[in-house]
């Protein structure tokens, strides 16, 4: 496809951080708006001198301005899981629902062709079959509500001059430069890695799960995908060989690892459990995952045993926010119109 400017908001996230320098291989021009709560040194101008573009700004407040030129939006920008939903769950729908809105209607009316919605699969909630797109949700959390909400808002801005597509990801797991360890798959081969004991919390508990490349492998059919095959439409992201519950999740990481670890299961308050269908987004984009659960496990355990990851208080989502809360003057460099959340 012809290159691009493309804006992407939460750009220097867990899964922007990993998105972006594919884009600008692909010879597009990125903005990335972001906060930089976690930094932002990986996507420095010295490691991108051109096509991109650091914004330190918030979805609810940035100047519509930026997205004159600006031809696709891929808008990631929330508050990043069902456990920092429940933290702040008013500023959950502040920002993952009434945000993200936001840019939407602002890209339509700036002339932007295309805007694409980061959700997720865990609006299923509680599922006893497999999920497609068309069964009925039933979201449990702050951060699926708030997903809900905000596709909702979203989808029906589809028009002739402006596609809208909704993407459902799967738990994502993966190496990343804004590392996470709050995610099933990553914190597991942590806890392997550590230990050598795993908890799994909830063994029946099941999820669907997709690696960070494909993440990426996703978003680039979707903004090389005709505007007839995606217009209005929602996807389930991720494979169905990697629909697991928690107990082979963790059987999984250790026998790919290959290292003698203890499983320890533990009782779970968390009613989240749902497989889902990703055929809708094979037999309509020709769209299929190329990682497995067993591959992403080794490179996790490998960067963590090769000092290139670690498990600092930022790559634990909640933790962080919490510390900035409680330290306001490490977070002053990160206050936007006087707040930090």
């Amino acid at each position: 496809m012809e290159n691009k400017t493309i804006l992407v908001t939460g750009g220097a996230g867990y899964v922007g951080s990993v998105l972006i320098p594919s884009l600008i291989l692909d010879g597009h021009h990125v903005k990335c708006l972001d906060r930089f709560f976690f930094g932002k040194k990986f996507l420095s101008k010295s490691n991108f001198p051109k096509n991109l573009e650091l914004i330190q700004d918030d979805i609810r407040w940035f100047d519509p301005i930026i997205l004159d030129d600006v031809d696709i939006v891929l808008d990631l920008a929330a508050l990043s899981n069902d456990p920092v939903g429940d933290l702040e769950p008013e500023k959950t729908f502040e920002i993952n629902h009434k945000g993200r809105s936001r840019v939407a209607k602002l890209s339509k009316d700036h002339g932007v062709k295309q805007y694409v919605l980061a959700s997720s699969a865990s609006i299923y909630g509680q599922q006893t079959t497999l999920a497609s797109e068309n069964s009925t949700i039933h979201p449990l959390t702050s951060y699926s509500k708030a997903n809900n909400k905000a596709e909702l808002d979203n989808l029906p801005l589809n028009d002739d001059s402006f596609t809208v597509t909704a993407l459902r990801f799967s738990s994502i797991y993966g190496v990343s430069p804004r590392m996470r360890f709050d995610t099933a798959v990553n914190n597991m081969v942590l806890d392997l890695f550590k230990s050598k004991k795993i908890n799994v919390n909830g063994k029946e508990n099941k999820r669907p799960f997709i690696f960070t490349k494909d993440v990426v492998k996703a978003y680039l059919t979707i903004i090389d995908a005709s505007k007839e095959k995606i217009g209005g439409q929602i996807f389930n992201v991720g494979s169905n060989e990697q629909n697991v519950t928690m107990e082979e999740l963790a059987n999984t990481i250790v026998d790919s690892i290959n290292e003698s670890c203890e499983i320890s299961i533990n009782d779970t308050n968390d009613h989240r459990s749902y497989f889902a269908s990703f055929q809708k987004i094979e037999d309509v984009l020709g769209f299929t995952t190329d990682y497995s659960i067993q591959y992403g496990a080794v490179e996790i355990y490998n960067a963590l045993k090769n000092n290139q990851i670690s498990d600092d208080v930022k790559t634990k989502t909640v933790e962080w926010y919490k510390y900035l809360l409680k330290n306001p003057e490490s977070a002053k460099d990160l206050l936007i119109n006087n707040t930090l959340l």
